[in-house]
């Protein structure tokens, strides 16, 4: 008789443990073992949020949660009024670990290290006698009575129930695993990454932000929010959130698309601007424009855009040009941006795509097509935009997978 296992998962991932520790928690007597491809656990838990762990996001109202999901969000619904923020906090919390709430919802350990987090998993991994078994490769998965043979380094190895946390399935190869149990597999693509804009003269401005609204031309894609000018491009939560909402809509593009910049997205209409500027010229006739520029952008960026308006920076507010003024308030209000390629996040890279969640009861995290087999984190096709969402959809799909799995 072959040594059978209860539970075997699959990656030492966020996911994949936080599913073996509760699932340990909630039936000690169970034998599990962790199967990772590579040589070390945690890795995007380690790495996220600079090193500091972006853990969750101080979002409490499941309604206002699903919101913050560009895929997925209907599904997780029910999952987050089973397991949300709140009860994450009070898991670390009961563990010795305090979360702390930045002025932008994101919520990291007080210690600003993503160690602490990772310590807190792998003393509950000695705990509970859990297993992690590296450089594992599964190559075949065969369902059997109760249950299934896994092919792992072309040994044999059996188990009750199987849990995929094996995370983005980043290459539709991948996938052929699973679609060979009859599962559909959304083909991945990239969901959070910066727009590249090669060679072009914004680039000098590296290191400068502007609150701004920004829209993917040709689309309804828009987001409001900080904008960081980069040396390949831009970035900042505006265009990550924009990226991750896009996703699709950009990968059929190949990443070659135009985009627009208001910056001034307080601003309603040009009618405020052309009044004010008109102002200006009354008041300020005799002084330089740049020198009586009251608008609400960083001021290396006023110079740029004045420039690019075709406004000399030696010009006084009586010699500037209706023509000149029209211009200015384009570029203030819709100034438009090629972009060509992408740039994956840091190495915080998130796909979209993965197993179709219709596919899926979310109520238990198990295939509705194969008994025994289970899925949490990012092999399902759900996705979020940057601020702890990630994580918080990885805990809460292992934590339902866990109770169900433990029974």
């Amino acid at each position: 008789m072959k040594n059978k296992k209860d539970i075997i998962i699959i990656g030492a991932g966020a996911s994949g443990i936080f599913a073996a520790i509760n699932t340990a928690k909630n039936n000690p007597n169970l034998n599990i073992l962790i199967l990772e491809k590579t040589s070390k656990n945690l890795s995007k838990v380690k790495i996220s949020g600079g090193g500091r762990c972006n853990v969750t996001h101080a979002c409490f109202e499941p309604k206002e949660l699903i919101k913050f999901y560009p895929r997925g969000g209907r599904e997780l619904l029910g999952t987050f009024y089973n397991f949300n923020p709140t009860n994450t906090i009070e898991w670390f919390k009961e563990r010795g670990v305090q979360l702390k709430t930045e002025h932008d919802g994101r919520m990291f350990p007080t210690t600003d290290n993503s160690q602490t987090i990772i310590d807190c998993f792998l003393a509950e991994i000695d705990k509970y006698n859990i297993t992690i078994q590296y450089q594992s490769t599964l190559t075949k998965i065969e369902p059997i009575e109760d249950g299934f043979d896994l092919t792992i380094n072309e040994q044999k190895i059996a188990c009750n129930k199987l849990l995929i946390a094996s995370g983005g399935i980043n290459k539709i190869g991948q996938g052929k695993l699973l679609s060979d149990l009859g599962h559909s597999i959304i083909e991945p693509a990239p969901s959070l990454f910066t727009f590249n804009l090669p060679k072009h003269s914004i680039l000098q401005l590296q290191g400068v932000v502007s609150d701004v609204e920004i829209k993917i031309l040709g689309s309804k894609f828009i987001e409001q929010g900080p904008l960081l000018i980069t040396h390949w491009g831009v970035s900042g939560p505006a265009v990550l959130k924009l990226s991750s909402w896009g996703a699709k809509h950009l990968q059929e593009k190949n990443y070659e698309f135009d985009f627009m910049v208001n910056w001034l997205p307080n601003i309603k209409n040009d009618e405020i601007l052309k009044a004010q500027f008109q102002q200006n010229k009354q008041e300020f006739g005799s002084k330089k424009i740049v020198n009586q520029f009251d608008v609400d952008i960083p001021k290396k960026l006023k110079l740029y855009l004045l420039e690019k308006s075709g406004i000399h920076l030696d010009l006084k507010w009586a010699e500037i040009s209706k023509k000149q003024l029209n211009k200015l308030i384009e570029n203030l209000m819709r100034d438009i941006y090629p972009s060509k390629g992408k740039t994956t996040f840091k190495n915080e890279f998130v796909s979209c795509g993965g197993i179709k969640l219709k596919e899926v009861n979310f109520k238990t995290m198990e295939s509705k097509l194969v008994p025994n087999l289970y899925f949490s984190g990012e092999v399902l096709n759900v996705d979020a935009v940057t601020g702890g969402f990630n994580f918080q959809a990885a805990w809460s799909t292992a934590f339902i997978a866990a109770q169900s799995m433990a029974e």
